[in-house]
This record gives C-alpha cells, sequence and structure tokens, in this order.
C-alpha cells in the first residue's frame, strides 16, 4: 500500500457525539496503513450535546488526538477553516464527523496521490439520503456546477485529500457550507490539480442535518449570490499563484 510523509486528519464536529468516537477510531486504523506520520484533529464547533465530553475523553487516552473547541457554534465554514489552520503534517485530509463517509476509504484517495496532483477529490459512489434529499442535492449539484464553472464530479462530496501548502496559498473566508464552493473554485481558478476517486456515502444514523432545512437553505442562496459575485464576477482571488 502507498505511504505518504505524513497526514493531519481532521475532522469538524457539531452535536456528532453518537458518530465521532468511531470516526476516531477508524482514522487511526486508516492512518496507521499510509504513514508513518500523522495527527487527528477535532473541532468541536460549539456543540450542544455529549460530543465535548466524548472527545476530552478520547483525547486522554489517544495521544495523536488534538481537539479545538468553539465556545460557541460558528458555522461549518468557520470549522473546517479552523481545521486547516490546525493541521501540520504535509497533507490534510478531511470530512464530517456524522460516519456519512468511511475514513478506511483514505487508502483510495492515498492511492491516487502522484507528484502532478494537488487534491484527491471524492465522489459519492451513490447517495444513501432521504428522496428529497437526494432531489434537492442533484439540482444544487447542477446548478452550482453551471454557475461557478466546476470540472469536478461531484463538488460537494466532503471526503477530500489535500496538499496543506495549498492553505497557505488561498486565503478562505466562508463560515458556512458554501466553503467548499469557495475552495474547490479557488484551488481550481489557481491552477491546483485533482484526481477523483469513488467512495461510499452512507445513510446518517444520528443526529440532524444542519443544510436540509428551509431557512438554511435560504440562507446558502444567498451565500451562494455573494460567492458567485465574488469568485465568477469579480474575480478578486485570481491574483493567487499556484506553488
Amino acid at each position: 500500500m502507498k505511504k505518504l510523509s505524513g497526514i493531519s486528519a481532521f475532522f469538524p464536529a457539531y452535536n456528532d457525539g453518537g458518530t465521532i468516537p468511531s470516526m476516531v477510531l477508524t482514522a487511526l486504523i486508516a492512518l496507521r496503513q499510509v504513514t508513518d506520520d500523522f495527527e487527528i484533529i477535532v473541532v468541536n464547533d460549539g456543540s450542544g450535546d455529549y460530543t465535548a465530553a466524548v472527545l476530552e475523553e478520547l483525547a486522554s487516552r489517544i495521544p495523536e488526538l488534538r481537539v479545538i473547541h468553539h465556545p460557541q457554534n460558528r458555522g461549518y465554514g468557520a470549522a473546517l477553516r479552523t481545521g486547516f489552520a490546525a493541521a501540520t503534517r504535509e497533507w490534510v485530509f478531511y470530512t464530517d464527523g456524522d460516519a456519512q463517509y468511511n475514513p478506511l476509504e483514505l487508502s483510495l484517495l492515498v492511492e491516487a496521490v502522484t507528484p502532478e496532483v494537488d487534491v484527491v477529490n471524492g465522489y459519492k459512489i451513490a447517495r444513501h439520503d432521504p428522496l428529497s434529499r437526494k432531489i434537492i442535492g442533484r439540482l444544487y449539484h447542477h446548478f452550482v456546477k453551471f454557475m461557478f464553472g466546476f470540472k469536478l464530479r461531484d463538488v460537494d462530496c466532503d471526503f477530500r485529500l489535500i496538499r496543506r501548502s495549498l492553505f497557505d496559498a488561498v486565503t478562505l473566508t466562508s463560515d458556512s457550507g458554501t466553503i467548499c464552493l469557495e475552495m474547490v473554485k479557488k484551488f481550481q481558478d489557481a491552477g491546483y490539480r485533482f484526481a477523483q476517486v469513488p467512495v461510499h456515502h452512507y445513510h446518517r444514523q444520528y443526529g440532524v442535518s444542519q443544510f436540509f432545512n428551509w431557512r438554511r437553505l435560504l440562507r446558502t442562496a444567498r451565500q451562494l449570490s455573494a460567492l458567485w459575485w465574488e469568485l465568477v464576477v469579480r474575480k478578486t482571488h485570481r491574483a493567487v499563484q499556484p506553488r
């Protein structure tokens, strides 16, 4: 199995007390398979359940685990930005703490790494969500792909392996779920190179999605409009030079 020099594995967590322990432990197994130098970071984004207590117990037993707590919920994008800033290894792997992806499939991303690849992006083999979410997700995918000019098969698949140096060159500002669009768009426009790998997606077993409700969908629509204006119309980010 191919190995990388070092990986920071990172999970944002918000009310994921029922799934984050298994994600951390599974990541521990996966990382030992693909690198000899790793750390695991979890950003607890102001959870109101027992996520914080579970993470502190895990951290007391797993020396490779580092937990960062946001005193209040700051949003998915803010949690990602905290995690990316905290990562110290050459590569950063991240996925969500709700167990809709399997950290053991990190090996699939690692196998796709070459000297020419900067980002390995997963794409869902099949989406295991309720029908309404599948429909909204498909419409969202086609809409943002058309509006932003994305070339990826699945821009919204949060199962990625990224060279940490990209975060030194590209500044992310989103606090919400639109950070995925911002990140991929800025990486793409800066000339960074992507590989794409099929991964499995699983039905949520614990907690409630923070994206699929009408209030958040309306808020996301406003944020998408602002992001489109900034990245597609004004294009201020294009001053960033790739490595």
